[in-house]
């Protein structure tokens, strides 16, 4: 009697398949990159320092873009215009006499999560490119109105003073510990998000992705929940701003400009859109090999492009390639 063909090694699932996806795994990321600023500061490498704060808060940012990307199927090309806003919240505050980080990151969650919110009530009655469109045009309106504020430095952009207190203390001034803010910002966004995905209000969201019809059946209504989703990672993206700003104390409208929200993109597709702590791998390699390519030519996009096509063609993302399979 003939035996079936054994199957293919490269479809082979890996044994560590289940932990890979699992959010313990994520809490592991998060920990090896707390482990960057310390060792960047007993190496003497303040470069790296930076580096690993800045992946953070891009890791938050790509986080909150791979809630709705890849739970539940909504592809926003406007993600930078909640971080960009979350960025002019601080700014705009500060400039108001309140520089208080309990004050300014809350302001920012609420003004993120209010922006995509409202637009929201418009882009999610599309579907496809029709969304993917819209969300682009109104992120380009958020831009070129954050343009056209003089009053905040227009298309210059404007330098803040000093980063955020905390309680009136000036705590943040010292790049360690606003390199474990940032961090520990992205462990709680981290852990807050797999447990609204393992909740009902999760089940039901994941599910509108596969099949919203029979959730329709089933007496659910898909807008409302959408709706939420898309608020909360709005609100997320502009926290992920507000710590942007603060790091580079400076704020400009380039940061909710389309090119930033393709970053976004790219970030969660190489990570894969299977669980949220692949945009925790996706926003280091990308900052890593941006960084790096950088140093060898000006024209280093020609040599990441392709790179990039690769990782899209092997499909599922980096973290599928770590589980051996050929699905995120």
């Amino acid at each position: 009697m003939a035996t079936a063909p054994a199957a293919n090694d490269n479809t082979r699932p890996s044994r560590l398949g289940p932990f890979l996806r699992s959010p313990a795994f994520g809490l592991v990321l998060v920990a090896l990159l707390a482990a960057a600023p310390a060792a960047a500061i007993l190496l003497g490498q303040p470069f790296w320092l930076t580096m690993a704060t800045r992946v953070a808060i891009f890791a938050l940012a790509a986080l909150s873009l791979a809630f709705i990307l890849g739970q539940g199927g909504l592809v926003s090309f406007g993600h930078a215009a909640p971080f960009g806003i979350g960025a002019y919240a601080v700014l705009i505050l500060a400039d108001l006499g309140i520089a208080d980080a309990l004050v300014a990151f809350p302001v920012a969650f609420l003004a993120g999560a209010l922006f995509s919110g409202v637009t929201g009530t418009v882009a999610l009655r599309t579907r496809g490119v029709y969304f993917i469109m819209i969300t682009l045009a109104l992120a380009q309106m958020a831009f070129f109105t954050f343009t056209s504020l003089s009053a905040y430095g227009g298309d210059d952009g404007m330098t803040l003073w000093a980063r955020s207190t905390v309680a009136g203390q000036k705590w943040l001034k010292n790049d360690l510990t606003f390199a474990y803010l940032a961090i520990g910002l992205l462990a709680l966004f981290l852990v807050l998000g797999n447990r609204v995905l393992a909740s009902r209000f999760g089940r039901v969201f994941r599910g509108l992705k596969e099949n919203e019809s029979r959730l329709a059946a089933l007496g659910y209504d898909a807008y409302p929940v959408r709706l939420v989703a898309y608020a909360l990672a709005g609100g997320v993206a502009a926290v992920a701003g507000a710590l942007l700003a603060n790091q580079t104390e400076f704020v400009s409208p380039a940061y909710m400009a389309w090119q930033r929200s393709g970053d976004l993109i790219v970030m969660v597709v190489l990570g894969g859109l299977g669980p949220l702590h692949g945009a925790i791998v996706g926003a280091a390699v990308v900052l890593v090999v941006e960084e790096t390519l950088s140093h060898l030519t000006e024209h280093w996009k020609i040599i990441f492009g392709p790179l990039l096509i690769l990782i899209v063609l092997l499909r599922g993302g980096l973290i599928a390639r770590l589980l051996g399979g050929r699905r995120g």
